[in-house]
């Protein structure tokens, strides 16, 4: 299976890299993680639109079409979604070829205070709804005081952080495989 893996950090030792890492690693028998650097994407101008999707913008939408299933960490800005990755799904979001229907997605997020940045997680939700993504809604995965939770190397040192990830990443397998046999009776009708 392929996953495309997007950080909501550009940030290199960013604790969502690290959680998006720890993901990829639960899903290491069954699934191959690839995180997309997206961070040469542009702001969203119309204007530019009209010229034609910038190559960093089809890379993106490309890899996610490609992709049985996308992961997403993030960290939760303003109490929302970090502005270039909110920038990044609209540009994803535009034309009739939407690469994230019906697309499962799993959805982490790790800040340093105590919420784990589950303020994002449900506005992302919002966002993904519009592009009829197929957002996988349990277990959810917040870690908070991550900075308590993570090495200087980027490896989780909490067992309870490393258990909700393994579980949340079991039930995305799970779901990954349901939402491929429904893909396919779609495609019988």
């Amino acid at each position: 299976m392929n996953v495309i893996g997007l950080c909501g950090s550009l940030r290199g030792q960013s604790f969502n890299r690290m959680l998006l890492q720890l993901a990829g690693q639960c899903l290491q028998a069954a699934a191959s993680v690839v995180e997309h650097d997206w961070s040469a994407i542009p702001p969203f101008n119309a204007d530019l639109m009209a010229k034609g999707m910038p190559s960093s913008v089809r890379a993106l939408r490309e890899g996610i079409r490609s992709a049985d299933a996308v992961l997403i960490a993030t960290p939760e800005y303003n109490f929302s979604i970090p502005g270039m990755l909110k920038n990044a799904l609209d540009w994803v979001s535009r034309g009739s070829d939407q690469p994230l229907l019906h697309k499962p997605v799993a959805i982490l997020s790790a800040s340093t205070g105590p919420l784990g940045g589950a303020r994002v997680q449900y506005d992302l939700r919002k966002v993904l709804l519009f592009t009829n993504a197929a957002v996988l809604s349990k277990p959810e995965v917040f870690v908070g005081q991550a900075a308590d939770k993570f090495d200087d190397h980027g490896k989780c040192t909490d067992q309870a952080t490393r258990e909700f990830v393994q579980a949340q990443m079991h039930a995305f397998l799970e779901y990954i495989r349901w939402q491929q046999v429904q893909r396919m009776a779609r495609a019988t009708v």
